[in-house]
């Protein structure tokens, strides 16, 4: 174990534990192993890998996290419960399960909660403090750090504060290091949390943490409203994962601790990780990264509004909280209908296209990016075809690397049920005239493999790009199949990722736009020059 962090305020990660139990996540033994890697890069100071014993997953994964990761910031934890009622915690074989795993920290869920003490445990509120003491006692006896999860503490302490506070000083006398305040069902609110938080403190003594459930959009803003009242422990997730609506978000805590309340959580530099991580993570658990995320989504330091534009061609800071290379991120500029000079010349710069404060280029370009849009495209979230219309405006011609003669799709209905799709393309390029055929799954497949049948050969460079997105959609004007339609693609050469847009009266004809666009942009960023 290297470079321990600081012990005067955890960072303890549950995105292998609690955050699986999300919908939609199911964790592999190695998806684990890489999350867990992944969240040691970043530095966070535990990491809480399942619970050993219930499950010959979360038993596989420590005994494999043992042998095959080297921590270096990190502390592996296992997850369990305080022993059953009416049995010692050295009799209890989950209790030693715990202790098979190896891990040096244990955290026990133990119900603070009188109601679910009588009704899902069915036993007595005394025996219940007993089990906390007792399983605590024994895991300290055996050389284990120990964090006790006070399971449904703030809607216990609601219903009987005194008992919940017993709870928590049970925990605590018996040895445990951080006894942790879970709104388990996710219903508190900031200024309540501030209030228990700084009210159990005060009467307990103990070294408390916080565990917020994002049921009513707070959890992020009630940990560092516990913070705030005086935890030093805070348990969250990556993404924001965790069962129903998710747990506290780990990047916007660290961020806001580090950023906001200048307390130094994370090792050097790991910081600047953590969008990466962010989506690193989101690739594993194979859900797409939220781009609106704090911080680390896509669309964090994004502006649109011609008005922001104007304000950070003078000074970013102006509509930026802070800088967003602070947690490896970039600024965008989203260029649309709303999109003024200042956005043009900023997106332009962006795209290392200097438009040399040329006013009567970029009102062209402005213009034409209103007119476009107002005819269905949009730019924001097709940089590529943005970037080749800008070209076009700065040359004086579009960027083309071959020219269409015709191009047709045709999809023919068999008697028995199944369907063929075969596209036909006529096209020139460098000289040569070319008629590629081709069959796909679908008329665009079809049209995006004559095109590249019949083009490969001469631009070898579009052997390395695929298609990976394609999206429809039907604008508002027209009703039913006489509507508009718009269609984005998303391609790729291995090292990188475009977007293009098309629109037209048909899906077919939208579609190829796009794809005419994607492979130009392909070509243009390979350094292909265009034909004359």
């Amino acid at each position: 174990m290297k470079d321990l962090p600081d012990d005067s305020l955890h960072v303890f990660d549950t995105t292998l534990r609690d955050g699986a139990q999300r919908e939609g996540i199911n964790l592999t033994v190695a998806d684990k192993l890489t999350i867990a890697r992944h969240l040691d890069d970043f530095g966070v100071g535990f990491i809480e890998g399942g619970w050993p014993g219930a499950n010959p997953r979360d038993t596989e994964f420590f005994a494999r996290a043992r042998a095959e990761i080297d921590f270096r910031h990190a502390q592996l934890v296992a997850f369990g419960a305080t022993r059953k009622a009416g049995v010692r915690a050295a009799d209890d074989p989950q209790v030693q399960a715990l202790l098979d795993s190896q891990a040096q920290v244990i955290t026990l869920v133990a119900k603070s909660h009188d109601r679910h003490v009588e009704l899902a445990l069915r036993t007595t509120l005394e025996e219940n403090l007993e089990m906390v003491r007792d399983t605590v006692s024994h895991l300290r006896a055996q050389g284990r750090r120990v964090f006790v999860d006070c399971e449904h503490f703030f809607d216990g302490y609601r219903a009987n504060p005194g008992y919940a506070k017993q709870v928590v000083s049970a925990a605590h006398e018996a040895g445990a290091d951080v006894v942790v305040l879970c709104d388990t069902n996710g219903g508190m609110l900031p200024a309540q949390i501030d209030a228990v938080v700084r009210t159990v403190l005060a009467d307990t003594g103990a070294r408390l943490g916080i565990h917020a459930q994002d049921d009513t959009g707070c959890a992020v803003a009630n940990t560092l409203a516990a913070v705030d009242a005086g935890a030093t422990h805070v348990q969250c997730t990556a993404n924001g994962y965790g069962e129903r609506v998710g747990n506290a978000n780990l990047f916007p805590v660290v961020a806001a601790l580090e950023l906001k309340y200048g307390r130094t959580v994370l090792p050097a530099g790991a910081l600047a990780e953590m969008t990466r991580i962010s989506h690193a993570i989101a690739e594993v658990v194979n859900l797409t990264p939220s781009t609106h995320q704090p911080y680390v989504g896509v669309s964090a330091f994004a502006h649109k509004a011609g008005l922001h534009a104007s304000a950070i061609k003078v000074d970013p800071d102006l509509y930026q909280h802070i800088d967003p290379e602070l947690v490896g991120n970039t600024m965008r500029m989203l260029v649309s209908d709303m999109a003024g000079r200042a956005s043009v010349e900023l997106k332009g710069k962006e795209l290392g296209i200097d438009l040399g404060g040329d006013r009567e280029l970029v009102g062209r370009v402005v213009a034409r990016v209103k007119e476009r849009e107002l005819a269905g495209y949009t730019y924001e979230a097709a940089d590529a075809s943005f970037e080749l219309l800008l070209h076009e405006e700065v040359e004086g011609r579009p960027r083309r690397y071959f020219t269409v003669e015709s191009w047709r799709a045709i999809v023919e209905d068999r008697p028995d049920g199944t369907h063929a799709n075969e596209a036909t393309v006529k096209l020139r390029a460098k000289g040569e005239r070319i008629v590629s055929t081709a069959e796909g799954n679908g008329p665009v497949n079809a049209l995006d493999r004559a095109l590249r049948l019949g083009l490969e050969r001469i631009y070898p460079q579009l052997a390395t790009m695929e298609l990976v997105d394609y999206k429809v959609r039907i604008l508002e004007g027209k009703g039913g199949t006489e509507s508009t339609t718009r269609v984005l693609v998303s391609t790729t050469d291995g090292k990188g990722e475009w977007s293009t847009v098309g629109v037209g009266e048909n899906v077919i004809a939208a579609s190829w736009q796009a794809l005419d666009d994607a492979y130009a942009y392909g070509l243009l960023k390979a350094g292909v020059e265009p034909q004359e």
